[in-house]
């Protein structure tokens, strides 16, 4: 695949990834379509086994949000700034402590944010419990799952599959 193919296949996922944390995106589906796009044109067995591997990761995962507690957004201060602290906070932990970094790295940004606004450990600490119970856990689930893809794709790019 030649480079500007996957700079844009790149773009796809980065945009399934802000997806995961915007209302409304499929952001899940276009992380799948992005790797689907890569794997038709690499038609090479790392980049079918990628492909396999992430439709039943992102599966899995639609099971998983599906059997969680509903969504319950009254009362809750989510805003556009807080998912944006969040995903940030993810990824940056997602890279600086491989993997496992992006649960306590999307943690954080929703703290930091409510920090930030509320001005006390206590009531920024209240207000993520608050924030996690009502749809932090299925966003959660669902970023990490795309990270994962995004980052084994990354990594096979990376490798030259």
């Amino acid at each position: 695949m030649d480079p500007p193919q996957l700079l844009l296949v790149g773009l796809v996922l980065l945009l399934g990834l802000i997806g995961v944390l915007v209302p409304g995106v499929p952001g899940t589906w276009l992380v799948w379509a992005g790797v689907m796009w890569w794997a038709l044109h690499e038609r090479s067995a790392p980049a079918w086994s990628l492909l396999v591997a992430a439709t039943a990761l992102l599966l899995v995962v639609q099971v998983v949000k599906w059997l969680l507690p509903p969504r319950r957004l009254r009362g809750v201060a989510v805003s556009r700034r807080m998912a944006v602290y969040a995903g940030a906070g993810a990824v940056l932990g997602f890279v600086l402590i491989p993997v496992l970094g992006a649960v306590p790295g999307f943690v954080g940004g929703i703290y930091l944010c409510e920090r930030l606004r509320l001005g006390t450990h206590g009531e920024a600490w209240a207000s993520v419990r608050t924030v996690m119970r009502a749809v932090g856990t299925s966003v959660l689930v669902e970023l990490f799952a795309c990270l994962m893809v995004v980052g084994a794709w990354l990594g096979a790019v990376v490798a030259g599959v």
